[in-house]
Order: C-alpha cells, then structure tokens, then sequence
C-alpha cells in the first residue's frame, strides 16, 4: 500500500531526470537504471515530472507511460511525487488521478504564471484542490524564480488551513531564508497545520535551510548521496559535520546552479557514473561544449581528491 505524503513527510525527495535516448525518446532502461541508483543512495522519496524532469516538453501520453515505469520499479519503497502543474485543470486532474491510481503519494502544483495578485492565487488554489479532490495531497511549489508568481507568508499558511489536502511545502524563493523561518514558526501552532517543508534550488543554501528548520530537500544534484548525508548528519545532531560534507560538494552544486544548462551538466555526470545512457536534454535544451566537458572533469576530480582526505 503507498504511504502518502503527509504534514510530517522529511528526508531527501530527489527530483528525477528524465532520459531520453540519443534521438530524444524515452529511455524506459535508463529510467530502471536511474531508479535503482537513487533509492541505493538512501532517498527518502522521488519527485517526477517537475521542471527539471523536462515535463513541458513531454506529450501527455510519455508523462504517464514514465511515470508508470517509475512507480513500478519503486514499487511503494519510498513514496514517489508526481509534477502535475498544467495550463488546463483538466489535464491537471487527468494526470494527477492517474498517478494516484498507479501508486504516487502524492501530486506537485505550482501556481500558474500571471497570477498577479494574493486574491487571483489563492482563487486558483482553490480550485485546483476543489478538481483534484480532497483524497489528492499536495505538495505547493514556490517557485517566484520560475513562475513569476510573489507567494506571501500569509497566503502559504492561509492555503494550508483552507485546504487540508496541502500538507507540503516545497520551498524555493530567493532570498527565502527568511521567509522559511517564518512558516516553520507560524505553521504547527494554534488552528495552523503544521507543514512539511522540503527545500530546492538545487540544495545551494541545504546547509542553512537545515539549520532553520527544514524538513529536508526536495531537489535535484547528481550526487543524491550527498543530500542524503547532509540532512541524515543534520537531523543526527552533527551540524558541523554536515557543513563540512556540504562544502567539499559545493563547487559542484554551484556549478550545477548554471541557469539553462545546469540540467545538461547534470546529465553528464549522471551519464558518465553510469546512471543513464545518454546525456540528452530535449530541444530546445543546451549542450555541453568541449570546454564544459573539461570544466566538468576537473571538478569531478577534485571532488574525488577531497572526499579522499575527509575519509
């Protein structure tokens, strides 16, 4: 039976590549492959279908068949998060209660761009949990950066008490230190749920989000066991040591951070530590120049030399 995701949900939620072939179809193989490899790194969850698992790009009929591929090959280990923000809530609902159906725990909405307003936002909210259902839970993805959309502190807490079914946070404004202090403090007292609150932006402030409180990481790096381990070592007590693993990986994370072709170089990596076959990123998508190759070794190897001298 899937364990859903709940207000106390915590850990590493991976946010899932997608590959594709050299030709750009699916690679229903690698994403065996890549499942594998995630869940023997100690993830906690995976989340599919998002923006860096190139969702815009995919027919509505590849965003099923991977993700039903997925589901299986997880097979209820860990809970799986299904992406399903779509202009249509049609679509939206028709996804959303198909992956239900196969097995997720639950969906990931973002607000849709133009939502100019709290009123206008909070007006869509509702009636995204009004055509998904009470039975769907929700992950809230904050996301200015991409969606344009300011989401307020009040309205994170006021969707949260009018719609039960939101019970996670996915936290990726910038500057957000704050702001994440704010719904830890102000959510889980009184009438206000608590809420899980899981970080992005590709783990560049992990350390710090830990340290304020967060539940754990929802993103995407090539190397998931180092999400995993920061946040095992946080919630154990050991801070510094946390700090002091996130440091050695974090030339890699910034370089990762690139915008428009961090996906590519993520990967590349995954593609050379032999988690999928291809690096392919969909059209229109970047790729990795002879210089970015080089880059990109360099650092992997550095990384190598000082995970050797921490032991």
């Amino acid at each position: 039976m899937t364990n859903l995701i709940d207000r106390n949900s915590s850990g590493v939620f991976i946010i899932a590549a997608t590959p594709f072939d050299d030709s750009g179809a699916l690679d229903l193989a690698s994403t065996d492959s890549m499942v594998d490899f995630y869940l023997d790194c100690g993830v906690s969850g995976m989340t599919i279908l998002g923006i860096m698992g190139e969702a815009p790009k995919m027919a509505g009929d590849e965003a099923v068949t991977f993700a039903r591929r997925v589901l299986d090959r997880v097979a209820g280990r860990v809970p799986v998060i299904v992406g399903v923000s779509a202009a249509g809530l049609d679509n939206m609902a028709r996804l959303a209660h198909t992956s239900m159906e196969m097995g997720a725990a639950g969906v990931m909405v973002a607000p849709q761009p133009g939502l100019g307003t709290e009123v206008k936002l909070r007006s869509y909210i509702a009636q995204v949990c009004a055509t998904l259902g009470s039975d769907v839970p929700i992950c809230f993805q904050d996301y200015p950066q991409t969606t344009g959309v300011q989401v307020s502190v009040e309205s994170i807490i006021g969707m949260t008490v009018d719609h039960p079914q939101i019970v996670m946070l996915k936290h990726e404004d910038w500057p957000g230190l704050t702001k994440l202090s704010r719904v830890r403090a102000e959510t889980g007292t009184g009438n206000v749920p608590r809420l899980s609150i899981l970080t992005g932006n590709s783990a560049l402030f992990l350390p710090q989000e830990m340290q304020r409180d967060a539940d754990g990481a929802m993103t995407g790096f090539a190397y998931p066991e180092m999400l995993v381990q920061v946040v095992a070592r946080h919630q154990a007590g050991d801070v510094d040591g946390a700090e002091d693993l996130f440091d050695a990986y974090l030339p890699l994370v910034r370089y990762e951070q690139q915008l428009g072709l961090g996906l590519a170089i993520r990967k590349e990596v995954l593609r050379r530590r032999g988690v999928i076959a291809s690096a392919k990123v969909r059209a229109p998508g970047p790729a990795l120049t002879s210089t970015d190759a080089d880059e990109l070794t360099r650092l992997t190897n550095r990384l190598e030399k000082r995970l050797k001298e921490l032991g």
